[in-house]
Parts: C-alpha cells; structure tokens; sequence
C-alpha cells in the first residue's frame, strides 16, 4: 500500500473515532447521519476518505447527492452538497491528503450533479488554498452562532429589547405550549407544518422519509430533537435540531403566518437556546444566514437572539458549467413545480 490511499468505505470505528477527536468534527461527518442520508427519498451519499499506512484517517469527504424530480428536470436540478464540509488532519500530511482526496473525486466522482457545494461551519481559512487549487470556488455565506456556555439569563438578556418584550408577555399570557415530539406518528404532523412553510417560501423540501428516518437513528442516541409550538390545538411553529457533542444545529424549523401574533417561532427558539444552557451544550448553530450582499429575511429573525455572525463561507466545484448556467436561469420558473 502507498503511503496515501483514497478509500470509499472506513470502518464505523475508525470513522467516528476520527470525528470525535478531531475539533471540527461535526454531526453532518458522523456514520449514522450517512445513515440517515442513505434511507432517504431523493439523497445518496457517498464516502470518499484518504488513509495512511496505518489505516488512520486523514481526510474524509461525505458528498450527498440529492435530485429533487425525476425525468427531463432532474438534469437541471440534481446537485451534490457536502454538509459540514470537509474534513482534515491538523498537519502537513493532512493538507495534502485533502488535495490528493479532492482530486480523486472530481476524477470520479460527481455523478450526475451539475456542482458540488461545500458548505462549511467551521473556519477552512488553512486549506482554501488546497481548495483553490482544485477549482473548489469561494463564496461569503454568514450564520450566527450563539454562546450557550452561559447562564440562560445571560444568554436572554443579550436577545434583542423587543424580542425580549415579546416573549415575556407571550410567557405571561400561556397560550403557546411547547412539546417535545416523542413519538414516530407525530413526524406526519410535524411535517405537514414545513411543507406548508416551504410552499409558502417556493423553496423545494426534502422528502419527509428524512425526517422520519433521522428520529428512527438519531433520537435513541440522543443526537436529535423535535419540538413544536401549538395554539390550542394547532402547530403554529416547529423546529428540529441536531445534536452533537457539545454543540447544537438548528436543521430545519417553520411556521404558520396566521399565528404570528403569538410569536410562537421566538417562544420556541427562545425555549432551545435556553434547553440547551440548562443541558450543558457550548454553542447554537443557527445553520446558515444567508449571502451578506442579499437580503434574507431568516437572517433578520436569526439576528435578534444575539449571536456573533461568522463568514465561514462556502465552496462549490462545477461539474457540468453550461447545465449549471441554463439551470441558474430557470430554477426560479421551475422550482415551484419540485
């Protein structure tokens, strides 16, 4: 065996032992999120690593391939996104496994995608040059990250004045109600919520196999967390986070315009960030906040609750320019049929 080899498969032991010891490791890199990705409608994920004489992990890429239609569109819509980007050894040796993996992919990888979208939640500033060079392009993307490691009194008094004014007077008057989903059946309700938030949106969303899937996986490992937010009745808002180590990552969450007067969406983030204090968790990941040069009204939302905004970016590889440049132009037309 050479010094450096790329690998498609790594035992489930090596693989999460790589993860938890290395500090970037994240939820997205672990084996039962490959897992997840595995048993959805829609998603296949793939596993690219680079391993030393020794079998050590040194650089490990898990690109999930993802076509939201079949037939004519799904050419202009299949895309590959690489959740929690890459991941690497701290070292010299690592840099250049990454180099040697990133170019083993774009040889033989890819599939039927029309890009590949690194989207990174830690600092890639010591590898971009790596990334550069194998046409892995840079683009400014922001997310907010917040401060758990707090009292959740310090960490509610750094919310925005009159967000802050909102959900005390919604805690005073009680009628939102938070609920842990605990069971299976309930994901149906749950879902119906975010499709209802997507479609309001225009925005495709993932089939609802993944949802069900991940509390199948992750919930007995304490890696997930669904909560809703009912007026009387009624979800008016919901949220799914995800668990690892000691972070928290917002994934997914909605809500029903019509019950925007009790602000059941800042109750609800309001009760995970102050859940997350009181359970030992350092930080909230808010997933994402958008391009800094265009307006994003979930940034807006996300931006009350006090967290620092971070440019970790992102970095996308073209597999297919002139289906790229066609599809660019018609997803805003086509989307809304997906």
């Amino acid at each position: 065996m050479s010094e450096s080899t790329v690998v498609r498969s790594l035992p489930d032991s090596e693989w999460s032992s790589f993860i938890e010891k290395h500090p970037n490791g994240n939820i997205f890199h672990t084996p039962e999120m490959f897992e997840v990705f595995s048993k959805t409608q829609g998603y296949r994920p793939s596993l690219w690593a680079v391993i030393d004489h020794n079998r050590c992990p040194l650089a490990l890429l898990l690109p999930v391939e993802i076509f939201l239609s079949n037939g004519f569109l799904r050419y202009f819509t299949t895309r590959t996104v690489v959740y929690g980007s890459v991941l690497w050894s701290p070292s010299e040796e690592g840099g250049k496994a990454l180099g040697l993996l990133l170019q083993s992919y774009i040889r033989d990888g890819g599939g039927a995608s029309l890009f590949t979208e690194l989207r990174n939640i830690s600092n890639l500033e010591a590898v971009q040059p790596v990334l550069h060079e194998n046409s892995f392009v840079y683009e400014d993307h922001l997310n907010y990250l917040i401060d758990l490691g707090r009292s959740p009194e310090a960490i509610f008094q750094n919310i925005g004045p009159r967000t802050r004014k909102n959900i005390r007077r919604a805690l005073t008057r009680g009628d939102v109600v938070i609920e842990e989903v605990t069971r299976r059946e309930q994901i149906r309700e749950w879902y119906g919520l975010l499709q209802l938030t997507y479609k309001t949106a225009k925005v495709p969303l993932a089939d609802c196999s993944l949802f069900e899937t991940a509390f199948d996986i992750l919930l007995p490992k304490g890696m997930i967390r669904y909560t809703l937010a009912r007026v009387g009745k009624a979800v008016a808002a919901i949220s799914a986070e995800l668990l690892y180590k000691d972070v928290i990552y917002g994934w997914y969450g909605g809500t029903d315009r019509a019950y925007s007067n009790y602000v059941p969406n800042d109750l609800l983030t309001w009760h995970i960030l102050e859940w997350g204090a009181q359970n030992g968790y350092r930080m909230y990941d808010f997933g994402g906040a958008g391009k800094p040069d265009q307006e994003y009204k979930v940034r807006d939302f996300k931006a009350k609750f006090g967290g620092s905004l971070v440019c970790f970016g992102r970095n996308s590889y073209v597999h297919r320019p002139f289906l790229t440049r066609i599809a660019k132009q018609w997803y805003p037309l086509v989307r809304r049929w997906l």
